[in-house]
């Protein structure tokens, strides 16, 4: 549809009202938004968030504006459901729109698409151009992908070793196969030494040359949590490395360069760990397996080399006694010895075997497992004699503070100043009042440091005069 011309003036006579095209307002309104929706293209638009509400309905409206102007935008349901974030007051967004118009209201409005952090979006876009750049020097490529060892000896870990992700690796690895040894590169994954450090501890791990297979991992986490991952220098350097490398960052839909440059890209920490190694439980399970078909196999050919013993025996029973009887009798010691050179052989295999699988188990012996708890338990029994001491130093130090404040308020303390507490001889009655008494009677007076007995001989409400 063209754009809107107005009509051109014309000198002649205006027409009646029968010759005008009378637009009611809801048809301008209808017309001038299919003008906007069709002849304007879909736009990227980046503004500051205002205004921000989402009603019952579950569509959003806002505005975007800058220092020159601001704009109204909606946002419905079916879009912003699709979205990572809700957008706040304030935040700079950039935003994929489509330009049209509030028919009732006749308000000039954008129907926003897609919403994205207005720094988030500039590392998206970055984070695309090095992707397609290196995908098209070939970086990715299934050809350079190297497979995992079957049963590695050592395995490399590059991650922070205070994070979940190396606890998650390291129980999971001594759990499927206690019997490989674990080299931790450790590694800032975030910020702004994290790229350095990546590429410190890729390059320490190659020139070491230890590790049958490299795994490198960290949690979940945004685009700019995972932005360390996105560094050229660190693809090419994995790429570079001698042995296979297997990624494990952030969760299973969050994709880095290092992913795509990887051996093997895993969906979790967790997930990198049980790919690089076997399961023992199941090679356990395989080895019983064959043992049990071996017994079996054995058995199987006793009973067959039984059976045709017996079968020689009954022949040489019927053949003559004679010359049969000689060959009989050699035959029979050439199976004899053939039956016993097989079963010397069977059970020399069998003792193999049986020696391989004694070596596999002794090398998942938890003995190793037990000392290093023993000297985790000799660490935690020193710590524990360090702090006792200290610990009752501190609950000392708090009694004799408790014992001087309740020393300072005790009534005692008052009787320590020159005061004294009265009370009646006859009743114990404490005395506050010297109406309370007459004369004659007895009282008793507590000082600081002993007590006085002694007799009324007089009672005034006021001082004594002298």
């Amino acid at each position: 549809m063209a754009l809107y011309s107005p009509p051109t003036t014309r000198t002649t006579a205006a027409p009646t009202r029968g010759e005008r095209d009378i637009y009611t307002v809801g048809r301008l309104n209808r017309e001038v938004r299919q003008l906007l929706e069709h002849g304007m293209p879909q736009l990227w638009v980046e503004g500051e968030v205002s205004n921000f509400s989402r009603p019952a309905s579950g569509h959003w409206y806002f505005s975007l504006k800058d220092q020159d102007a601001q704009v109204r935008c909606a946002m419905f349901r079916g879009r912003n459901a699709l979205l990572r974030f809700t957008p706040t007051n304030g935040q700079r967004v950039l935003a994929r729109v489509r330009v049209g118009l509030f028919e009732s209201r006749g308000e000039y409005q954008l129907q926003v698409e897609h919403l994205e952090d207005s720094g988030v979006g500039a590392l998206r876009r970055e984070y695309d151009l090095l992707r397609a750049r290196l995908e098209a020097e070939g970086l990715f490529a299934q050809a350079l992908k190297r497979p995992l060892p079957t049963a590695p000896s050592c395995i490399g870990v590059i991650t922070s070793p205070t994070g979940a992700a190396i606890r998650d690796i390291l129980n999971i690895l001594a759990r499927r196969f206690p019997a490989a040894r674990v080299v931790i590169y450790p590694s800032a994954v975030q910020g702004k030494e994290a790229v350095g450090q990546l590429l410190e501890a890729v390059a320490t791990a190659a020139a070491r040359a230890e590790c049958e297979v490299l795994i490198i991992a960290r949690g979940g986490g945004s685009l700019e949590d995972l932005w360390a991952f996105n560094d050229e220098q660190l693809a090419r350097a994995l790429r570079a490395l001698p042995m296979p490398v297997v990624s494990g960052i952030g969760h299973e839909i969050d994709f880095t360069i290092a992913d795509f440059v990887a051996d093997l890209r895993a969906p979790t920490p967790s997930g990198a760990a049980e790919l690089v190694v076997p399961d023992a439980t199941a090679w356990r399970t395989s080895l019983a397996r064959l043992a049990a078909r071996f017994a079996q196999s054995m058995q199987r050919q006793l009973r067959d080399d039984a059976e045709a013993l017996r079968a020689l025996n009954r022949r040489l029973a019927l053949a003559h006694p004679g010359q049969r009887l000689r060959q009989g009798a050699q035959r029979l010691d050439d199976l004899e010895q053939r039956l016993g050179s097989q079963i010397l052989l069977h059970l020399a295999e069998a003792r193999g075997r049986l020696a391989r699988a004694s070596a596999g188990l002794t090398q998942v012996s938890p003995a190793r497992e037990l000392a290093r708890q023993v000297q985790r338990h000799a660490a935690l029994d020193a710590r524990l004699r360090q702090s006792l001491p200290r610990l009752l130093t501190q609950r000392r130090q708090a009694f004799e503070l408790a014992k001087r404040t309740l020393d300072a308020v005790s009534p005692l303390a008052t009787l320590d100043r020159g005061f004294a507490i009265v009370t009646r001889r006859s009743d114990g009655r404490l005395m506050r009042d010297s109406g309370e008494l007459v004369r004659g009677e007895t009282i008793e007076a507590r000082l600081g440091r002993g007590r006085v007995r002694a007799q009324v001989t007089d009672v005034a409400e006021g001082e004594f005069e002298s």
